[in-house]
């Protein structure tokens, strides 16, 4: 079979530069790249992107053999239905590793049509490092190797302000963008460099905070040979993913005119805070997942798209969102209901095998940060206690306890955590506590709460008939009634 290269697909090399990406993994190419092709495809963008690897392991030797190209597969549920989608990428037009092509990365600032800098060098990407000198060759740290390109770019256009950037990292850490200008300025500071390129950087770029969302599975061995049969082609950069995508970004309005997504579908917003858009997330995708685990697990379930498959569990779940979640945020219905549907069209997917053991890692820290807010908020604005979060609650505390109908549970989480649930279990299976007694000492534990969950009134006494419940006939049971 055909290797995958531009000469057997018979694929030009014709895109001006336009992106100049720091990173090719799997995600960096299943999601930006991909919308770049999207935005070639569909309006007149027409751009190409060059890939500058930011770390000294590897050498994207594979992706510079392909001459780029790479095959991006997309499956997922949309409004009910399967869909499942390939894509060839083309986009990408070079790539550069700067520990062995320095002087040629930094020839690049001189080209004029640059003018997109995205990047995805994992949360620990964006730092400093006092070590960092001006004449490294390249530096360590990636936002110092972009200090150094944007100096180059500077000089070369006599401090032209139209030749500033727009920035777009895709980091998963808050306020990205703003994090990265700020690494950038220090390292100008500690090299010394002069007070016109610091205003440069303040002026002509544009550091975009932004929040990236789509699972990217990687390369798809359990059907790599039926996706080889059906192209025709040997692709070792072949990436699946989900079909689901979202990208919110921070940015002036420059930013939404210069990049035409408003001419395509591409799940694509331009805000003004992102606070709020992180808070959607966490609460309803994060703390959707994180409510189901105990519950499902429970229920004998142990894959994510099981749950959305059984009727009682997945009721449990949009119920929570919709009538509870949903009522603490401050977005119209119409965002709200899409954002959920979308959430739960992405569980159903069943391609991705999402095991619920693995998302429990942590539990009891992952209901402290995604659902006691909520919880917290409902009980404030509503007057009540949410009682599917709650019952989640319950389920949580009666998984904690490490067994469930004579089989162990394989928890993870801080060892004094564990601890602590084991050995008050113990005392309550032994008769020495009684149910109201062991679930007072639980919730008001500040140390997993982060406060005393017992000054909710009347939350003791429902998760203690939650949890009996639980023990008695079952979780699908308890839910029915619920």
């Amino acid at each position: 079979m055909q290797e995958l290269n531009r000469q057997t697909t018979s694929t030009p090399k014709n895109l001006p530069l336009k992106v100049m990406q720091f990173g090719g993994g799997n995600f960096l190419r299943a999601f930006v790249d991909w919308m770049v092709q999207v935005l070639n495809q569909e309006t007149d963008f027409k751009g190409g992107v060059v890939v500058i690897k930011p770390t000294v392991r590897g050498d994207y030797q594979v992706l510079k053999s392909q001459d780029g190209l790479f095959t991006v597969v997309l499956d997922g549920i949309r409004n009910g239905e399967l869909v499942a989608e390939r894509t060839l990428v083309d986009c990408v037009q070079d790539v550069i590793n700067p520990y062995s092509e320095w002087d040629t990365y930094l020839e690049l600032a001189k080209n004029p049509e640059i003018r997109f800098i995205v990047s995805n060098t994992t949360e620990a990407g964006i730092k400093f490092d006092v070590a960092d000198t001006f004449e490294d060759n390249p530096p360590k740290e990636f936002p110092a190797k972009l200090t150094i390109w944007l100096y180059h770019r500077f000089q070369h256009f006599g401090n032209d302000k139209t030749k500033g950037c727009i920035l777009l990292p895709c980091e998963l850490i808050e306020d990205n963008g703003t994090t990265l200008k700020s690494v950038i300025l220090k390292y100008a500071e500690h090299w010394n460099l002069e007070r016109d390129f610091v205003n440069w950087i303040y002026t002509a770029n544009h550091f975009c905070d932004t929040l990236v969302d789509r699972i990217v599975s990687g390369y798809p061995n359990d059907r790599a040979e039926e996706i080889r049969s059906e192209m025709g082609y040997e692709d070792a950069l072949l990436v699946a993913g989900e079909y689901y995508h979202s990208w919110v970004i921070r940015g002036p309005e420059l930013v939404q005119n210069e990049l035409p997504f408003k001419l395509t579908d591409l799940n694509v917003e331009f805000v003004k805070d992102l606070v709020s858009y992180r808070e959607m997330k966490v609460r309803i995708l994060n703390g959707a997942h994180t409510a189901m685990v105990p519950v499902g697990y429970l229920g004998g379930l142990r894959l994510v798209n099981e749950v959305m498959d059984d009727t009682v569990v997945c009721d449990f779940v949009e119920s929570l969102l919709m009538n509870e979640v949903a009522k603490t945020l401050d977005f119209p219905d119409r965002v709200l209901n899409k954002f959920v549907q979308d959430v739960l069209d992405r569980f159903r997917n069943p391609l991705l095998k999402h095991q619920l053991i693995s998302i429990s890692l942590n539990s009891t820290s992952k209901f402290f940060a995604r659902l006691l807010p909520t919880l917290t908020d409902y009980y404030v604005t509503q007057g009540s206690l949410p009682k599917r979060i709650v019952f989640g609650l319950s389920a949580l505390i009666c998984f904690y306890k490490g067994e469930f109908g004579g089989k162990r549970i394989n928890l993870k989480d801080d060892p004094k955590v564990l601890n602590f649930f084991a050995s008050n279990w113990k005392e309550y299976e032994s008769n020495k506590l009684k149910i109201n007694i062991l679930v007072g000492i639980i919730l008001s534990n500040t140390s997993i709460w982060g406060k005393d969950l017992t000054r909710f009134e009347g939350l003791v006494e429902t998760v203690s008939e939650n949890i009996i419940s639980i023990e008695d006939n079952g979780v699908l049971a308890t839910l029915k009634k619920l």
